[in-house]
């Protein structure tokens, strides 16, 4: 039976979508607007937010992926340019992969095989160190303040196989526990690596659909600041990867040559050691002076105080002059800014810090220009 009613499981949802349409029809189209624009905002923020935390570990990769393509931006096209037949949309990217692959792979495969070589003779050391003790430097008595009880200490602690045998054996214990907690860190290492590579190639390969989707976002929600932005972090690494990367790499040869001619033990290594640390500001004065005291333990005082003084002149001319001339001019920064940029960006993101610090500084500081330069127009005067 009919009685006209609205059954009871229907009257609840006609009540609301009656209610929801005449709430509706009061709100202005602009309120509905604005209110669908905050509401896909806040959605847009929530899912951006989510994927971030979701790939935390993984973003390195990408960081990297970006500054690799920007930092091979000017080499790849002066090639596509000159060699049409390898600018396809397959072809470039695979050889630039490759490349970069072999760049990296090949001085870590070289370094491996140098410690496996090595290996034997640190072990011969060890056993006879504990077998024999190590007798006193006749160096160390040298010192002109302290080598009397830097002597002593050497003869009470490593002079005899007792001693000797102790000390290293807590040397090999701690060196056991911190090769335990490296493992899993260089494993991670290589993953990012591997990821990192796999990114530059795909972002190779689509950058041209990438650029044009960034430069259309940018334009929208930034206007023109969005592509004067972006034209500056671009500059910025690239003025850092200049600044650093080859500067580090310069210091690093002219120290190879002054360790082979010093003759300190393994000088390509350290000179290849003495590169990597070059390129964090005043970051190769450690290995100088671990250089040094090599050279010192093999009987030359002289050549470790060579090794000292041309190394520091190095750094002072490198860190005072060339890299301020290169990073500077790009980033458009005083040498203070780039350099707490590089220093920050290292303590917080590690070896990435090194260009994601001194890009964000740019961007900040050509931000704040802008506002000011903006803000601070003097108006024209008009005449009576």
């Amino acid at each position: 039976m009919n009685s006209g009613r609205t059954p009871l499981a229907l009257s609840v949802p006609l009540e609301l979508s009656w209610t929801i349409g005449v709430a509706t029809k009061n709100v202005r189209p602009t309120e509905l607007n604005s209110t669908r624009r905050i509401a896909r905002a806040c959605l847009i923020a929530a899912l951006v937010l989510a994927t971030l935390f979701v790939d935390r570990h993984l973003l390195p990769a990408i960081v990297w992926a970006v500054i690799l393509v920007v930092a091979t931006g000017p080499l790849r096209e002066r090639l596509a340019r000159q060699h049409r037949a390898l600018a396809g949309e397959i072809t470039l990217p695979l050889l630039f992969t490759a490349a970069l692959a072999l760049l990296l792979i090949i001085p870590l495969a070289m370094g491996i095989a140098e410690a496996a070589r090595e290996r034997a003779d640190v072990l011969a050391w060890l056993a006879s160190a504990r077998a024999n003790g190590l007798p006193t430097p006749p160096w160390l008595q040298q010192f002109p303040v302290a080598g009397n009880y830097l002597s002593h200490w050497w003869q009470t602690n490593l002079g005899t196989p007792t001693a000797a045998s102790r000390e290293l054996a807590e040397l090999h214990a701690a060196a056991v526990h911190r090769t335990r907690l490296v493992g899993p860190n260089i494993l991670h290492r290589f993953v990012i690596f591997g990821l990192t590579l796999l990114a530059y190639f795909f972002l190779l390969k689509d950058e041209r659909l990438i650029v044009a989707d960034v430069r259309a976002a940018g334009d929208r929600m930034l206007g023109p600041t969005g592509e004067k932005v972006a034209r500056q972090l671009v500059q910025s690494v690239r003025g850092t990867i200049n600044g650093l990367v080859f500067v580090g790499l310069g210091e690093g040869a002219i120290m190879t040559i002054v360790y082979w001619i010093a003759g300190a033990p393994h000088a390509i290594l350290l000179g290849a050691v003495t590169a990597v640390a070059a390129m964090i500001p005043f970051g190769a004065i450690l290995v100088f002076a671990i250089a040094a005291l090599l050279v010192l333990a093999g009987g030359a005082p002289v050549w470790a105080a060579l090794i000292l003084i041309i190394g520091l002149l190095v750094v002072g001319i490198a860190d005072h002059l060339v890299r301020p001339a290169l990073i500077g001019g790009a980033t458009k920064l005083p040498f203070l800014l780039v350099l707490f940029g590089i220093l920050g960006g290292v303590e917080t993101l590690g070896l990435l810090g090194l260009f994601v610090g001194p890009a964000l500084m740019a961007a900040l500081m050509m931000l704040w220009r802008d506002y000011v330069r903006g803000s601070n127009k003097v108006p024209e005067k008009t005449s009576d």
